[in-house]
């Protein structure tokens, strides 16, 4: 490639991004341009707007040209996937400092979760039996099954409910896709967050080890802990969002 078309390539791109403040090529019809142009980045807007239709919702018009126009000029995405081109947007949402909304890359990653979730190529844990004591076994955590923690209730924002101030305690959540596919989001006790997150980060121990941790974390009596730990660790195994560990190969 000469250096003289390549200079034109990226000239064109650069206008193709930031129109506004990148000229295009000289030699280039400007009515075909356009047509790249608008083809452009009306498909780049359709792309987020079908994978956050919540934000779609709340932003005018302008907004959201805004916000879309600056991701478009600002971000190289690395993949064509329309999935991993929303996480790219979400990412790029959290990196920034000025948003039309202080809960934007929130909402947004609130959003993505149920997209990611839905495509997500992971089956769940096998059904456990009575015999399963997940105060004794060692657990994992379900691959469709994730705990989220936002500063903002982003299950509660809609056109009608828009705050502009965070709440003193975070909301914890849990993500799970169940059996027929559909995503389900169910609030969290704090207690039961750092259980699920502890699961993830940890090798599998049983549940009483993980409660002992939770108690000596929080200062807590891993006495009085035991019964509504008990009862937590059977209504998330029940539900299939723990299970058994597998056994180490060879064992």
């Amino acid at each position: 490639m000469s250096g003289q078309l390549r200079d034109q390539q990226f000239a064109l791109t650069r206008h193709l991004r930031d129109p506004l403040h990148a000229p295009a090529p000289a030699a280039l019809e400007a009515r075909r341009v356009q047509i790249y142009r608008d083809l452009l980045f009306n498909n780049l807007q359709a792309l987020l707007g079908s994978s956050f239709p919540v934000l779609l919702q709340l932003l005018e018009k302008e907004e959201w040209d805004a916000v879309c126009r600056r991701y478009f000029i600002e971000h190289r995405c690395a993949s064509p996937l329309f999935t991993e081109v929303a996480a790219e947007f979400v990412e790029w949402l959290q990196l920034q400092d000025a948003l039309p909304r202080p809960f934007l890359a929130e909402l947004a990653h609130y959003e993505w979760v149920e997209l990611a979730l839905q495509s997500r190529d992971a089956h769940p844990l096998r059904a456990c039996g009575t015999d399963v004591d997940p105060w004794q076994s060692r657990l994992q955590r379900s691959p469709l099954a994730w705990p989220l923690a936002y500063h903002w209730p982003v299950q509660q924002i809609g056109v009608a409910f828009q705050p502009t101030t965070a709440p003193p305690e975070p909301t914890f959540l849990l993500a799970r896709r169940v059996a027929d596919g559909r995503i389900v989001f169910s609030q969290l006790s704090p207690l039961a967050w750092q259980l699920l997150t502890q699961l993830e980060a940890a090798p599998p121990r049983s549940g009483a080890t993980h409660l002992r941790q939770l108690a000596d974390d929080h200062g807590l009596d891993p006495v009085a802990l035991e019964a509504p730990g008990r009862a937590l660790l059977a209504q998330l195994l029940a539900s299939g969002v723990i299970g058994p560990a597998a056994r180490p190969a060879g064992g």
